[in-house]
């Protein structure tokens, strides 16, 4: 099928194929989303996790064939990944090994043959694998992060890393089955979904003015520091951004960033 009536661009992506008898139940013990209910075809979000629930990796999980997994996670992550796998294999019957590919994000109202949905730009879009034909219209890499920020979806090495904890991220919406069996840190996500609350969240901002702020800048209330801007994208004649707020700052309130005003945009209903 063609792609020319969707815009697009390439996706940066590492890839880690586990294929075997044993890929399915493997898979299912160790990372947070129910794999082993995906049909041939299929693709889930998941996170591969430490014991204390602290991000190792986030992830796409297609499931290409009964026993056959093709694993997409950012560039920077695909041999912890592995390494990982591999290392907690132990009996399983499995070969986990790197794989190449090419990802292409493409916009559009109707998914393209063998497409996989995504939820991270907050409208309609998908993800291609070795796609034979590039969409006709190119995507501007600062107009897909604007859509990044307006959704709320964390990326890895701006909001994620292995500070962060699941839920204050907003990965629970789409990467965290609380059915499925054991995995690890399902213990701690478990808990604080049932029984507490993160103290901080994802919160999409404007910033008068047009010059980005650095990563990590700090947010204040009032003179105290309530939170860190973590994405930022020019957006008309301000900056729209994304940040860790605390929990406990009313989401009508008017920020700082040293002598600029920030308005919180309401976005802290969950994602789509």
């Amino acid at each position: 099928m063609s792609t020319q009536a969707f815009q697009g661009a390439l996706r940066p992506r590492a890839y880690v194929a586990v294929t075997g008898k044993d890929a399915a139940t493997y898979l299912q013990r160790m990372v947070s989303n129910d794999v082993e209910s995906l049909a041939p075809g299929e693709a889930c979000q998941a996170l591969l996790l430490t014991a204390k629930a602290r991000l190792i990796a986030p992830l796409t999980v297609l499931r290409r064939g009964g026993d056959d997994f093709l694993i997409l996670t950012d560039p920077s992550l695909g041999e912890r990944v592995a390494a990982e796998l591999v290392r907690f294999r132990f009996a399983a019957k499995c070969a986990i090994e790197a794989e190449e590919h090419v990802s292409t994000i493409v916009l559009g109202d109707r998914p393209p043959a063998g497409s996989i949905p995504t939820p991270e730009y907050g409208v309609p879009a998908y993800e291609l694998i070795d796609a034979a034909d590039a969409p006709a219209e190119a995507l501007a890499d600062a107009e897909l992060e604007r859509l990044r920020i307006l959704a709320r979806t964390p990326a890895w090495g701006r909001e994620l890393d292995d500070r962060v904890l699941p839920a204050e991220a907003g990965l629970e919406e789409h990467a965290i089955s609380f059915t499925k069996g054991c995995y690890p840190g399902q213990e701690p996500v478990a808990r604080l979904h049932y029984r507490g609350h993160p103290n901080r969240g994802l919160r999409v901002l404007e910033l008068e003015g047009d010059e980005l702020p650095v990563y990590d800048a700090e947010l204040s209330l009032d003179g105290k520091a309530v939170g860190r801007i973590t994405s930022a994208v020019p957006d008309g004649d301000g900056v729209l951004a994304l940040a860790y707020v605390r929990r406990e700052v009313p989401d009508d309130a008017v920020l700082s960033h040293g002598s600029r005003s920030v308005t919180q945009l309401h976005s802290t209903s969950p994602r789509p």
